[in-house]
């Protein structure tokens, strides 16, 4: 007998989607359940040391006997630096109700690593919003991405932002200062033309979309463009999904000069009027220098395109210190 080839494709597809899905409810299914596992466990703990159960004095000893001897039935899930974790996601999660299940145990970990409620609460949110991976969140909390975005902003945008996470809802929502590109190895004082630093940027592209932020579809490099049968580059177009525009982004290897916005200006102008179809909204530019004059920037942007951003890059991780005083005294001015 032969098969019906349709039918019988179909019937591959039903039961490839069917498994697919399966295995994803399995992982999802479990991850939940290791996540309330670990609360339940540090609740035991905090609850035991709570009732009194424990002489005085000897609360410090607890966990490591406690670890010893569950590490005796169960193996190496119960170290000492476990047991810390389960009994600090208890006290700092007390309502099991408000815990997310989109993130995983080694999510939770990480988050618990942040002393500051109000940045920890950012990451959290961000993490499901654009569905890191615990490498992803890693890496976001290495380039201190909650301190680049809320040093930017007043004590009412720094506590939206970590209510919500960065939600992207106007252009203004894309942009960061500095962007760091640590990922591309490149060691200080450098010498790279823009030409190479681009090609870096496509070899390293993925890294490049997860500092973007999320959104962002790569469409090309060295996208030529015509006018009055001259060609011109942009280095690099992207086309945003969430605000349905192409994104242009031109590379400078030092200082943003007003030649740099007239460029841009010029790219939006062109994007809009021939690239774009029906649905799409104004292109945005954003011109990534190492180095920007603020004031200069200021005057070669009088009176143009609201969607013309420039904005700094660096190759090293920026000072937390420095980013977290800052905010620190935003959050105070807010206060008084």
């Amino acid at each position: 007998m032969e098969l019906d080839s349709s039918n019988y494709q179909y019937l591959v597809e039903q039961i490839s989607t069917t498994y697919t899905q399966g295995r994803f409810n399995s992982l999802q299914a479990v991850n939940t359940h290791m996540v309330e596992t670990h609360w339940k466990i540090g609740r035991y703990i905090v609850e035991f040391e709570q009732e009194g159960k424990i002489r005085a004095g000897y609360g410090k000893g607890l966990l490591p006997k406690l670890s010893k001897d569950l590490r005796q039935i169960h193996g190496k899930g119960f170290s000492l630096s476990n047991l810390i974790r389960m009994r600090q996601f208890y006290a700092t999660f007390p309502i099991y109700a408000e815990l997310s299940h989109k993130l995983s145990w080694s999510h939770w970990v990480e988050v618990l690593k942040i002393d500051d409620s109000i940045e920890r609460s950012f990451y959290i949110q961000q993490t499901i919003l654009e569905n890191w991976s615990t490498t992803e969140l890693k890496r976001q909390k290495s380039t201190s991405l909650f301190l680049r975005l809320a040093a930017s902003k007043d004590k009412e945008g720094i506590l939206e932002l970590a209510k919500r996470g960065q939600v992207i809802e106007k252009p203004t929502d894309l942009i960061r200062e500095p962007y760091v590109m640590e990922f591309l190895k490149i060691p200080e004082p450098y010498h790279l033309s823009e030409t190479e630093l681009e090609k870096r940027l496509i070899d390293h592209l993925q890294a490049f979309l997860l500092e973007l932020g999320k959104g962002f579809a790569f469409i090309g490099r060295q996208y030529r463009i015509t006018l009055d049968n001259t060609h011109f580059y942009v280095d690099l177009v992207f086309y945003h999904r969430i605000l349905k525009c192409f994104v242009l982004i031109d590379l400078k290897r030092e200082k943003a000069g007003y030649e740099a916005v007239g460029q841009m200006n010029m790219y939006l102008g062109y994007f809009e009027n021939e690239e774009n179809t029906e649905g799409d909204n104004p292109p945005i530019g954003i011109v990534l220098a190492k180095e920007k004059d603020d004031l200069l920037v200021q005057y070669a942007m009088h009176n143009l395109s609201s969607q013309l951003f420039i904005s700094k890059y660096q190759l090293y991780l920026p000072n937390q210190q420095e980013l977290r005083a800052v905010i620190e005294q935003q959050l105070k001015m807010g206060e008084e």
